[in-house]
């Protein structure tokens, strides 16, 4: 294969990741002054932790699968 034969796992993983990550700051740090009109000032709650959940299930996926073989 060109890229290898973990090329989607380690996509899942870098996607999850970034997924988690993301949605945890927009928790922590939100936005100091929303640019555009209709910007909400706080990302909201139940969505961000709903978004938190799915990218960690999806890294830890990832990364049993990596490490599994």
């Amino acid at each position: 294969m060109l890229f290898g034969e973990d090329l989607l796992v380690w996509l899942v993983l870098a996607l999850g990741g970034a997924m988690a990550v993301g949605n945890l700051l927009a928790l922590v740090r939100p936005a100091s002054n929303p640019h555009r009109e209709g910007d909400l000032e706080r990302a909201p709650l139940a969505r961000s932790i709903v978004f938190i959940v799915v990218g960690l299930v999806a890294a830890v996926w990832a990364l049993a699968s990596l490490i599994q073989g």
